[in-house]
C-alpha cells in the first residue's frame, strides 16, 4: 500500500520516494517537543533569534538548486520558477531577521491617570501550519519567519505531496541552530489533526493556507477549542483591463499572471475582465500568446509551463472546464490533458462563461485563462464583485488614479496596478470574504499570533 506522503513526480508518473505517515504517539510527541521548545524559544533573546533567521536565509541560498530540484520532482514546478520561489523565501527570512525587532518594540500608552502604560508583544505559544503543496517552501516562510521571530514555535502538517521539501525546511532550521522542537515537521493525517493536534491545550493557533473546504473544516474545529486561525483559501482573482495604451503590457501580464506555475496560485489572475472597445485587440494578442506557449520537461531551466501538480489535479481541472463547454462556453484553445502524461494539461482558453457553469463561481486551480466582454466599467466592476471569493484584483490602465478609483471598488485583500497579483515579504497578504482570514507578510504578519500585553503602572 502506498503512502499517503510520497513523492509521485508528475512529469513522469513514478513514485520516487515514500514516507510512512506518523502514528498517534509520534505526533503526540511532536507537540510535547514543540511546547518544550516554546519555553526556552520563547524567552531567547530577540537579537539571537534575529541571528538564526538571517543563518536560516543563508542555508536556503547556499542549497537553493538541490532545494529547487526537490520541488520540481514533488509537484512539477519548473526549475526557474522554483529558484525565483526560493529568492522570495530567502528574502522573507531575511526581512524578518532585520525588521522584527523593531517590530516586537514596546509601544507606550497614553495612561488617564498619569502613569505609566505600555503595549508588550508577547509570543503566543506553539502554533500548527497546515501548508498546500503549490509553493512548498513560500507559503511556510511567510507563516514560520514572522512566528519564530516571535518566539512562537511552530508545527508543520505539509501537503502529502512535499514530504521531501517539509523535511528539508526542518533540516535547515536545525542546521542553522535553531532549538530542536522550535521548527517540527510531522507527517500527519487529517485525522490527527483535528483529533490530537488542534485540541491540545498547548497549541494555541492555526494558520493553514489552501481550499475553502479545508479552510472550513479546520476553522471548525478550531472554534471547538477556542483557538485562533489565520486562513489563507481560494481565490477567483478579476483582472481588469481598462484602456487601449495599456494592452501590451496588460496581455503580458495576464499570461504571466494566470499561467506562471501551471495556472496554480491563488492570486493567479482567473476572470480576465476586458472593455468591449478594446476586447477584439486584446483578445487576439492574448490568444497569439497563449497559443505559442509549449509544455516542456520542468527540468529544463528555459521551461516556462510543465506539467500540473498530479493526475488527480489535472482530472479535476479537466472536469470543470467539460462542464463550462458542456454548457456553452467557447473553447478556443486547449481544453484537454496532453499526451505527455496524466498530469499534463494544455494551456486553455475560455470565452462564454455564465453563471450557470461551475467555471463562473468555483476557483479553476490550472493553466486556464478565462476572458469575459463588458460594456462599460461599471459592469466590469460588478462582475468582478460576483464572486465568493475577495483575494486580489489586478486594474490595468494608463491613468493609474482612475484605476485606483475602480480598485477601490473591488472587494478584495489586495489590489495592484499594471501588474499581476505578486507579493513581497514586505507587503502584507491576504483577503476577504471566503478568501480567509488574518493577514502575513510584512509587520502584519507578526500581529496575528501575538500576546498583546498591556503593562499598567499607578499613577
Amino acid at each position: 500500500m502506498m503512502s499517503k506522503y510520497a513523492v509521485t513526480n508528475p512529469a513522469t508518473g513514478e513514485v520516487e520516494n515514500e514516507f510512512p505517515d506518523a502514528t498517534d504517539d509520534q505526533i503526540r510527541q511532536a507537540v510535547d517537543r514543540a511546547s518544550a521548545a516554546f519555553d526556552q524559544w520563547s524567552t531567547t533573546d530577540p537579537a539571537h533569534r534575529s541571528s538564526l533567521l538571517s543563518r536560516v536565509a543563508d542555508l536556503y541560498q547556499e542549497r537553493t538548486e538541490d532545494l529547487a530540484r526537490i520541488i520540481t520532482r514533488e509537484m512539477g514546478k519548473p526549475h526557474s520558477q522554483a529558484v525565483a520561489e526560493l529568492e522570495i523565501v530567502i528574502s522573507i527570512y531575511r526581512y524578518y531577521a532585520e525588521h522584527g525587532q523593531d517590530f516586537l518594540a514596546d509601544e507606550p500608552l497614553e495612561s488617564p491617570d498619569g502613569g505609566r502604560a505600555v503595549l508588550r508583544n508577547d509570543p503566543y505559544g506553539v502554533l500548527l501550519g497546515i501548508m498546500p503543496w503549490n509553493f512548498p517552501y513560500y507559503q511556510v516562510a511567510r507563516f514560520a519567519a514572522p512566528n519564530l521571530m516571535l518566539g512562537n514555535t511552530v508545527i508543520l502538517k505539509h501537503a502529502r505531496l512535499c514530504p521531501e521539501s517539509s523535511a528539508a525546511m526542518e533540516q535547515i532550521f536545525l542546521d542553522a541552530g535553531v532549538i530542536e522542537g522550535a521548527f517540527v515537521n510531522v507527517y500527519a493525517s487529517n485525522s490527527q489533526v483535528a483529533e490530537i493536534i488542534i485540541p491540545d491545550s498547548r497549541v494555541q493557533g492555526i494558520s493553514l493556507t489552501g481550499s475553502e473546504r479545508a479552510g472550513s473544516a479546520v476553522a471548525a474545529t478550531a472554534g471547538q477549542h477556542l483557538k485562533k486561525v489565520v486562513l489563507e483559501l481560494g481565490g477567483n482573482d478579476p483582472f481588469l483591463v481598462l484602456d487601449r495604451e495599456i494592452l501590451p503590457t496588460a496581455v503580458k501580464g495576464a499570461v504571466q499572471g494566470r499561467m506562471a506555475n501551471a495556472g496554480q496560485a491563488c492570486n493567479a489572475a482567473k476572470r480576465i475582465i476586458v472593455l468591449d472597445e478594446l476586447y477584439d485587440e486584446f483578445f487576439g494578442q492574448l490568444k497569439e500568446a497563449i497559443g505559442e506557449l509549449e509544455l516542456a520537461d520542468p527540468q529544463d531551466p528555459d521551461t516556462f509551463i510543465g506539467p500540473m501538480s498530479s493526475a488527480q489535479a489535472a482530472e479535476d481541472l479537466h472536469e470543470q472546464v467539460q462542464d463550462a463547454v458542456d454548457r456553452g462556453a467557447t473553447l478556443h484553445l486547449g481544453g484537454a490533458p496532453s499526451e505527455r502524461g496524466p498530469a499534463w494539461y494544455q494551456p486553455t482558453l475560455l470565452t462564454d462563461i455564465t453563471p450557470q457553469m461551475r467555471a463562473y463561481g468555483e476557483e479553476l486551480f490550472g493553466p486556464v485563462a478565462m476572458v469575459y466582454r463588458v460594456k462599460d466599467e461599471e459592469e466590469a466592476v460588478r462582475l468582478a464583485n460576483d464572486s465568493p471569493y475577495g483575494l486580489s484584483a489586478s486594474i490595468n490602465a494608463t491613468d493609474i488614479h482612475h484605476a485606483e478609483e475602480v480598485g477601490a471598488q473591488i472587494s478584495t485583500g489586495m489590489v495592484f496596478i499594471n501588474e499581476p497579483a505578486g507579493t513581497a515579504a514586505e507587503l502584507p497578504f491576504g483577503g476577504v470574504k471566503r478568501s480567509g482570514v488574518g493577514r502575513e507578510l510584512g509587520k502584519y504578519g507578526m500581529e496575528e499570533f501575538v500576546n498583546k500585553r498591556l503593562v499598567k503602572v499607578a499613577g
